[in-house]
């Protein structure tokens, strides 16, 4: 029980922030909240495999596939399930201490937790990406321009008339 607490409290912090964002369908709300403890969830399975950014990197895109779904499915913004499910990812205690050592003088510790940090971001960034991109090659429809339909249209009648 002890170790899915976290995935509890990622819930419910992404409830909170759901709360802020102002989400208003109870329904969203929920699936943005599950989103971001599946979020963590996953985070923490990956604990022993790999890098942590590797970590970072494939909770971003479980979170970036899910939204993605969620958002086709309900007919809403990406972002709603997006934002939301990596509030828990975010590397906010990276960025506290990168401050903190900076504040003190520690410019070799200062470095050093900023680079983890930015890397742990970097990692976030290219999950949100390549999956966005992903989904925007796979479920890309060509829509007219402005006059382009009005012009098939009158092609079309013209064609129909002369015949």
């Amino acid at each position: 029980m002890r170790e899915y607490l976290p995935c509890l409290y990622a819930f419910l912090g992404c409830v909170g922030f759901c709360v802020i964002f102002e989400v208003k369908r109870p329904l969203f709300v929920f699936l943005a909240a599950a989103i971001g403890a599946v979020s963590w969830t996953v985070y923490l399975l990956m604990d022993g495999y790999g890098s942590e950014v590797g970590r970072y990197l494939v909770a971003t895109v479980v979170v970036s596939i899910l939204s993605e779904i969620c958002a086709r499915i309900l007919k809403a913004p990406v972002t709603i399930f997006l934002i939301i499910g990596i509030i828990p990812l975010v590397p906010g205690g990276g960025l506290y201490y990168t401050m903190d050592h900076l504040i003190n003088g520690d410019i070799a510790a200062f470095v050093q937790q900023g680079l983890r940090t930015a890397a742990y971001a970097g990692a976030i960034a290219v999950g949100v990406s390549l999956v966005s991109s992903l989904a925007r090659i796979l479920f890309w429809r060509r829509r007219p321009r402005k006059g382009e339909a009005c012009a098939r249209q009158m092609s079309r009648e013209r064609r129909e008339g002369s015949s």
